[in-house]
């Protein structure tokens, strides 16, 4: 058999011919193929509810691969009047979700002039299905969806990923941050009940304390990021106040820390 990642599992041609892509009925050049590998892509959204509202942020860093190339891309953004969205994964696919998707979403939503808007469960309704649909066609949108706002006078928090997968917590995080994050987030909201005793304060301490530790354990993570706080009035659908404040920069940062940590640097081991 042929081992080399081009023609994994096909026969030897030097052994068994040229393969005969006849079969296909089509063009010689096969069947055709949707781009299944993301190139320019971002890393964690970290999310947290709290009493009135949630919290939610990502750095600004777009890698190419390995490489820091773009350190100025916004992955969170507000749709309509009750949400923000943000988004890990591909950043062509974002860009394609916020720009063409959501835009016209919100375009279509506004034609209407009912005095009705789509408030943040709508929203995760709609981007839950689109998910779906494009990994129903072989297709996905290769990013991590956490959709935070305002929704039946409480916070509204959840989650989508190109398999379609679904689910909501007082707590959430994407990329690196589920496995980094979530441990920090969960300290001081376990469960949902837990929620009601939540500071917006609080919330923002923990949210930027989250990102402190992405930004030293994550390489593809930076120490500039932008952070929404949407906070509502509790019982109510009223619009709710949504604050978003671009490029934070990490407070104390400092790798003094890796003085400590045995065999590191120029310490003897």
């Amino acid at each position: 058999m042929n081992h080399f990642p081009e023609a994994w599992g096909r026969p030897r041609d030097d052994v068994y011919g040229s393969y005969d892509r006849s079969v296909f009925g089509h063009d010689a050049a096969g069947p055709t193929q949707h781009t299944q590998q993301p190139i320019v892509t971002g890393t964690s959204v970290v999310a947290l509810k709290f009493k009135d509202g949630v919290v939610i942020a990502a750095d600004n860093l777009a890698s190419y691969g390995s490489l820091a190339r773009f350190n100025d891309v916004e992955r969170l953004r507000q749709v309509g009047t009750h949400t923000i969205v943000g988004a890990s994964g591909d950043v062509s696919d974002m860009q394609f979700l916020y720009e063409k998707q959501l835009e016209n979403l919100i375009i279509a939503e506004d034609y209407q002039e009912d005095g009705h808007g789509l408030r943040a469960k709508h929203i995760y309704s709609y981007l839950s299905r689109v998910m779906y649909h494009r990994r129903s066609k072989m297709d996905p949108l290769w990013n991590v969806l956490l959709v935070a706002g305002w929704d039946d006078g409480k916070p509204f928090l959840a989650s989508a990923d190109l398999l379609g997968t679904t689910f909501s917590s007082p707590a959430l995080a994407s990329g690196f941050g589920a496995h980094l994050a979530v441990p920090l987030l969960r300290r001081i909201a376990p469960d949902e009940a837990s929620v009601a005793n939540i500071t917006r304060e609080q919330a923002i301490k923990t949210i930027e304390e989250c990102m402190k530790v992405l930004f030293y354990r994550d390489a593809r993570s930076m120490n500039k990021y932008t952070m929404a706080i949407v906070t509502g009035k509790e019982g109510t659908n009223d619009e709710p106040d949504i604050e978003i404040q671009k490029d934070v920069s990490l407070k104390q940062q400092s790798w003094k820390f890796a003085e400590k940590i045995r065999g590191y640097g120029a310490q003897t081991v």
